[in-house]
């Protein structure tokens, strides 16, 4: 599933080419993935409008237009937003088509079509369903040391787990709630609630550090995550953790363990990580 920074990198990738591109048409392939409008209605709202900006809250990207109409697309486990300067065929996993300013297109594909889309406008848009109970943006100026551990305090669960739900802090993943983890030097089973200061702002700088370097490198392609020219990231040559069960951990030589918490797959360093 693409995190924070892969859904960052794609919004940097789109905008330069979406900014002031006018919609001429919205075809839905699949419209159960349309969460709160008809394709009808969607084609009514967004036909004719111009795209005025391109942004991100947690893996949420905002697609803002003129007059105040947002496109909200959560792109799940195989979703990809692909933007084609002359066009392009559908394919059997395009989900959804927009053509703008002839002859380009924004295409939505997704094999497993889970990705989710929704119409609000720019008032309504913090009261949607998924981002009304975000946490902060972890590279805002709102994601503070002292705010953390106060939410922290909150919860008894292990750490992981209570990063991945994301009223903590929004954009968390599995990859780099592996990896912020790994650089503080806290395992994912310790209770949240037991986290000294010192280990919080530890926490706090591992996971700024690991969402700007992938950030930097364009995300992590692990499967299918590529960014909106097709190209795929490069963080993954950089994970220390994740997906390395069994492997030597690049700092101390033990071998890397491994779980699931969640029901998501977890590694951790049993000697670095306490």
């Amino acid at each position: 599933m693409p995190e924070l920074p892969e859904v960052e990198t794609i919004r940097r990738s789109l905008e330069p080419h979406l900014v002031g591109q006018q919609i001429t048409a919205v075809q839905v392939f699949r419209p159960r993935q349309l969460k709160n409008v008809t394709p009808v209605e969607l084609n009514r709202r967004l036909v004719g409008r111009r795209i005025a900006e391109l942004g991100r809250r947690g893996k949420y990207l905002l697609v803002n237009l003129e007059g105040g109409e947002v496109l909200v697309v959560h792109l799940r486990m195989t979703g990809r937003l692909l933007f084609y300067p002359q066009g392009a065929a559908v394919t059997p996993y395009t989900r959804l088509l927009m053509a703008l300013t002839p002859p380009a297109q924004l295409h939505l594909h997704d094999m497993r079509s889970f990705a989710m889309v929704f119409l609000t406008t720019s008032e309504a848009l913090p009261s949607l369903p998924g981002l009304v109970s975000l946490g902060p943006e972890p590279l805002g100026p709102a994601f503070t040391p002292q705010g953390l551990g106060k939410a922290l305090a909150k919860h008894r669960g292990p750490i992981k787990n209570v990063l991945l739900a994301q009223r903590v802090v929004a954009g968390l993943g599995n990859i780099y709630a592996d990896e912020a983890l790994f650089r503080a030097g806290i395992s994912p089973l310790r209770p949240a609630n037991t986290l000294t200061a010192e280990e919080v702002t530890r926490l706090f700088t591992g996971i700024r550090a690991v969402l700007q370097e992938a950030i930097a490198a364009g995300g992590t392609s692990i499967r299918d995550y590529v960014n909106g020219q097709g190209a795929p990231g490069a963080f993954q040559r950089q994970l220390a953790v994740y997906g390395r069960k069994g492997e030597p951990c690049r700092r101390c030589g033990t071998l890397l363990m491994g779980g699931r918490l969640a029901g998501r797959s977890t590694v951790f360093c049993p000697k670095c990580q306490l």
